[in-house]
């Protein structure tokens, strides 16, 4: 069973709608940030939100270490620019294919597709992963006649990546 992304930055022909440009310098209390009609702040609305970037910047930090909001707003920029970049390669693969929705296999091919193999090729055996999961978890419903929740399978991204299990084993042979 595949799921679908949804990502809300497709207008309906399934084409990325271009970003607004991020500032040079983050909104501070020297910058004012207008609201527009919707009531977002201009400029902000396609960024991914702070906190859930800081959370995953401290997820792989020292429990002590602190990260600074310029920190976290400058990854908070690139990390919503490469999805962007990715989503929009996979976009224009969809709408050559006259599809609508963007897939995981989408995804993947735009990796490849810009370059990214390395990063591909860990999104690909997660997306396979995944998709066992959700297999499992459905047939455990199925045997169980719906009673029940989901049994929480969980997956580690960062053992799919390569770079990840090189700093591991360089970290158990330091201690």
């Amino acid at each position: 069973m595949s799921r679908d992304l949804n990502f809300s930055g497709f207008s309906q022909l399934g084409r990325l709608q271009p970003m607004q440009s991020f500032p040079r310098t983050p909104p501070s209390s020297s910058t004012s940030v207008s609201k527009d009609g919707d009531g977002g702040a201009s400029g902000q609305d396609n960024l991914l939100p702070i906190a859930n970037v800081g959370r995953i910047m401290k997820d792989g930090l020292p429990p002590q270490a602190k990260i600074s909001k310029r920190a976290k707003e400058t990854i908070q920029e690139c990390a919503t620019e490469f999805i962007s970049f990715v989503t929009g390669e996979a976009s224009e693969r969809c709408r050559r294919e006259r599809r609508k929705t963007v897939n995981g296999d989408d995804i993947c091919h735009a990796m490849r597709t810009l370059g990214l193999d390395h990063y591909a090729d860990a999104m690909r055996r997660y997306l396979q992963r995944y998709r066992e999961s959700e297999e499992l978890a459905a047939s455990l419903n199925n045997n169980n006649g719906g009673a029940g929740g989901r049994g929480a399978i969980q997956i580690d991204v960062r053992a799919e990546l390569s770079i990840f299990r090189g700093n591991q084993q360089q970290q158990g042979r330091n201690t």
